[in-house]
């Protein structure tokens, strides 16, 4: 009984530093979140090019997902963890010395570079830790450590660019990489045996089983892009001040949720989490569409962060839950490349709506991509349930 009570332990030492590195690099990045748009600014650049600077970012880790997912179970997770801390580093550190967009631009595709290996391998080096029957509690805690970033980065991002310059201020973001960059070597990593999957080709660029809730994840992060890139400048445009307390109350909100999301999820399944979640979504893109003042504007925050910090560790947890052991690094890959494509698109065609519409209808756009969300949930079921009828038939 002792053993196995051991066995279903979730915060050994090495779990708690892999939530520490990953704390550490989310920081690093979520200062930034805010704060690249007011870069672009200041370089001389419009909604348009800010847009295809934030969405770059992401394209550049979905491109290189699939391949690190496939190195994690040859090269090692160690391996990859590791180049993709330090590519974070140099990318981040540089952006202070670029007097360009063009620059800029390009060192952004490095950064997501870095961003796709470090956040595929640091999941899947999540997943290997946690047991698992309390997969889902698990990866809710893990996610958590990225939320204790975000109730911070952002508004301390927006507060440090209005004191110090942008070269000292990415300097420090690099130095957040670099302690991620420390606490990982000194993880004990697993050693997965990568074995040979049937039915797979050279071209091996995604997990199967985790189409589904990455799909769904896609439809809900695209809204992301939207808030990542715009909100900032949309409350500018309004006269809205607190915008630095948005992000507050949307992490604070993420937090509340992962304490309890994860067991419900591994107790009653994603039906008891995924409408009410995006429900939630869905009301604060309305209320962020509306925006008549500040009490709104920290309404839909916390109305996001309940939503999305419900549903985002279940479809996660969902991701991993009926593949193989050496099939988790492509799962996560999958999962996270779908994530990166919502975001990425979401940024770019909302950069393109703005310039056109105006701030307010990209809330309006990113509401009906939640609507799209839920109604692809209803036709899995749906056929689910069919294949369910036919093979008991």
């Amino acid at each position: 009984m002792e053993k196995q009570l051991q066995k279903e332990k979730i915060w050994t030492k090495d779990f708690i530093l892999i939530c520490l590195a990953n704390f550490f690099i989310f920081l690093g990045f979520q200062m930034t979140l805010p704060t690249i748009p007011l870069f672009v600014e200041d370089l001389g650049g419009n909604d348009q090019l800010i847009g295809f600077v934030v969405g770059i970012f992401t394209f550049s880790a979905l491109l290189l997902r699939p391949y690190v997912g496939k190195a994690l179970e040859t090269k090692g997770r160690k391996f990859v963890y590791i180049i993709g801390l330090a590519i974070f580093v140099v990318s981040v550190g540089s952006f202070g010395f670029l007097t360009s967009i063009v620059l800029l631009f390009m060192m952004r595709v490095v950064q997501g570079g870095g961003w796709g290996f470090s956040t595929t391998a640091s999941g899947t080096i999540a997943s290997d830790l946690i047991p698992v029957s309390r997969r889902g509690e698990g990866m809710g805690f893990y996610g958590l450590s990225g939320n204790l970033a975000l109730a911070f980065g952002p508004s301390l991002g927006l507060i440090l660019t209005g004191i110090i310059p942008f070269k000292p201020f990415f300097l420090l973001c690099a130095g957040l990489g670099l302690a991620a960059l420390i606490l990982s070597l000194r993880i004990t990593y697993k050693k997965v045996d990568p074995k040979p999957v049937r039915g797979k080709t050279k071209l091996d660029l995604y997990e199967k089983g985790a189409l589904k809730p990455s799909a769904l994840m896609f439809f809900i992060t695209f809204t992301f892009g939207g808030i990542a890139a715009f909100l900032p400048l949309y409350t500018a445009e309004k006269h809205i001040s607190g915008i630095q307390l948005y992000f507050l109350f949307y992490a604070l909100a993420l937090m509340i949720t992962r304490t309890f999301a994860g067991q419900l999820y591994d107790r009653k399944g994603l039906r008891t989490i995924f409408i009410p979640g995006t429900l939630l979504i869905l009301a604060a893109m309305i209320l962020l569409a509306w925006l008549p003042n500040s009490l709104i504007l920290y309404l839909a925050a916390i109305l996001y962060g309940l939503g999305f910090g419900t549903v985002q560790p279940a479809l996660q947890a969902w991701s991993i839950e009926k593949v193989s052991v050496n099939r988790r690094g492509m799962a996560t890959a999958t999962f996270y490349s779908f994530f990166d494509l919502g975001i990425g698109l979401g940024a770019m065609i909302f950069g393109q709506i703005s310039h056109l519409l105006g701030y307010s209808s990209i809330y309006r756009t990113a509401a009906v991509s939640i609507a799209v969300s839920m109604l692809l949930y209803f036709y899995f079921l749906h056929r689910d349930s069919l294949r369910s009828r036919r093979m008991g038939n």
